[in-house]
């Protein structure tokens, strides 16, 4: 049976950005994760069955503690890690929010969203 493990609102700050002064000074970001998973269909309650999501945070944690150019290459990051660690992940979605992104004017936020 198909299951959906999803994250929503993991904030960071970090140190992200094309331009030196973002990667200096850093922004606030929200990550989102969903990940399906087939064959839980156990009743023998073992967290075994399916994925921590503890692990999932700590995978979001730690790439977002890596300073990129780009969040979209974050976003890479945590995907390319998702499909090595967990090999029953079947699909996926990560989202980065970079929260008030200096563009010249008022922006609440940009927005990646990357599927695999």
């Amino acid at each position: 049976m198909k299951t959906s493990i999803a994250l929503k609102g993991l904030h960071f700050h970090s140190f992200h950005g094309y331009y030196e002064e973002e990667r200096k000074m850093g922004n606030p970001f929200v990550v989102h994760l969903k990940v399906t998973i087939d064959d839980f269909d156990t009743t023998e309650d073992n967290i075994k069955d399916t994925i921590n999501y503890e692990n999932l945070y700590n995978i979001c944690a730690s790439e977002m503690k890596k300073t990129q150019k780009l969040i979209e290459t974050v976003a890479l990051n945590i995907i390319n890690r998702l499909k090595n660690e967990f090999p029953q992940v079947l699909d996926g979605k990560v989202v980065i929010e970079k929260i008030g992104p200096q563009l010249g004017g008022k922006v609440d936020k940009a927005v990646i969203t990357m599927e695999f």
